[in-house]
This record gives structure tokens, sequence and C-alpha cells, in this order.
């Protein structure tokens, strides 16, 4: 089974329920982990490397 792209909205919806106090911590490190949260970064981190790459010559 395929696991679906992440979807950076739900990733925030689920940030901003924690930071409005609706849910608690380890149930949004839930969400943020199955969401996808960790390919979102990578990819900032891989997409900044490279612009910073770029400036450099």
């Amino acid at each position: 089974m395929e696991t679906p792209p992440p979807d950076p909205a739900k990733l925030l919806a689920h940030w901003m329920e924690w930071e409005r106090g609706e849910t608690p911590p380890g149930r949004v490190m839930s969400s943020l982990k199955t969401g996808g949260l960790r390919d979102v970064l990578e990819a900032l981190v891989a997409q900044t490397s490279q612009a910073g790459s770029s400036d450099d010559g």
C-alpha cells in the first residue's frame, strides 16, 4: 500500500489544533508523523541546500 503525498494544509491544521489547545501534544505528534511532516521537512532542506549551492557560484 502506497502512502499518499503529504498535505501541508492538513499538517498545518493539526498544528493549529495543538496551538489552540484542542488536541494533546501526543496526538498532534502522531498526526504530524502519519501526515508526512518528515517528507515535507526533508523536501524543504533539500530545496534550501540546492538554493544555497546555486548562490555560491
